[in-house]
C-alpha cells in the first residue's frame, strides 16, 4: 500500500540529517556514479602522502574510506553535528579532526601539506590551498559541478538566472586555480541521472543539503512538496540530474617569477 502524503513528510522530517552517509534514501531514491571513483583514487594518494589535509571533510565518512593515511593526517570540517561525527569515526585512527568555519585562512602553516583533497567542498579557498600547499604538493578533489540538480531547484524556486547556470563550471574552477599559482593536471566531469520515489527521499535531500534550497523547510514548502508527491504518484520517480568534477591541480616546485 502506498503511504499517505503526510506520514512520508513527517518521517523525513524527523529523521537525523548529520553526516555525509545517504543511506536512509536506499529503496527512495538513486543516483548515478562518476566513472572514475574518487575514493579509490583518494586512497591510492593517501597512501603515497607524508602529510595530508581533507577539507570539508563532514562526518568524516570519505576520508574514512581510506585503508591507509599519511603519517600526519588532518581533517577540517565547520559544522558542529559533523565535527562530532568526524571526530568519533577518524580519531582513532590517528587522524585530527579540527574546527573550522569554512572560511580563509585555513589553521595551519604556509606549505604544510603534500595533499589536500576535498569531496563535494561548499567553498574553494583555491589561495588558501595554494599557501597549505609544499611545492609539488597536490590538490585532489571531486567538486559539484554546474547545475546540479537543478530540476529539483526549480520546482520548488521556480527558473534561474543564467549566471547561476555557470557557477562552479570546471573551466572556471580551473581558471581560478592557475590564478591561484596551481598548474591543472586533470578535469573531467560528467552529468549523471537521479531519481526520487518518493516525497519522503525529496525531503530528507533538500534538509542534508541545505544549500539546494536555501531556508528549506516542510512547513515553508509543504503545499509545493504536496504538488511534487501528487507529480509522482500520477509519473513515477521525479528525475534530476547531478553533475561531478574530479579536479587535480599541483603546486609548482619552483615559485614563478
Amino acid at each position: 500500500m502506498s503511504r499517505t502524503f503526510d506520514d512520508l513528510v513527517a518521517e523525513a522530517d524527523a529523521v537525523d540529517v548529520s553526516g555525509w552517509d545517504f543511506s536512509w534514501l536506499e529503496g527512495r531514491a538513486t543516483e548515478e556514479r562518476p566513472s572514475w571513483g574518487y575514493r579509490r583514487l583518494m586512497g591510492e594518494r593517501l597512501a603515497a602522502a607524508s602529510a595530508g589535509l581533507d577539507v570539508q571533510t563532514g562526518g568524516g565518512e570519505v576520508l574514512a574510506g581510506a585503508a591507509t593515511y599519511p603519517p600526519t593526517m588532518v581533517a577540517t570540517e565547520s559544522w558542529p553535528p559533523n565535527i562530532a561525527k568526524a571526530t568519533a569515526l577518524l580519531h582513532p585512527r590517528g587522524v585530527e579532526v579540527v574546527a573550522d568555519p569554512d572560511e580563509p585562512p585555513l589553521p595551519f602553516a604556509d606549505g604544510a601539506f603534500d595533499l589536500v583533497t576535498s569531496r563535494h567542498p561548499a567553498t574553494v579557498w583555491w589561495g588558501e590551498i595554494a599557501r597549505v600547499l609544499r611545492p609539488g604538493g597536490t590538490y585532489f578533489a571531486q567538486h559539484v559541478g554546474p547545475e546540479t540538480v537543478f530540476e529539483l531547484i526549480e520546482f520548488f524556486l521556480g527558473p534561474l538566472p543564467d549566471e547561476l547556470r555557470r557557477k562552479r563550471h570546471p573551466d572556471e574552477e580551473a581558471a581560478e586555480a592557475r590564478a591561484a599559482g596551481l598548474d591543472v593536471v586533470d578535469v573531467r566531469t560528467e552529468r549523471l541521472r537521479m531519481e526520487f520515489f518518493d516525497v519522503g527521499a525529496v525531503v530528507y535531500f533538500l534538509r542534508k543539503v541545505i544549500w539546494t534550497v536555501p531556508g528549506f523547510t516542510v512547513d515553508a514548502y509543504r503545499e509545493r512538496l504536496r504538488d511534487l508527491h501528487g507529480l509522482i504518484e500520477a509519473e513515477g520517480p521525479f528525475v534530476a540530474h547531478s553533475c561531478r568534477t574530479l579536479i587535480e591541480a599541483r603546486k609548482p616546485l619552483t615559485q614563478r617569477s
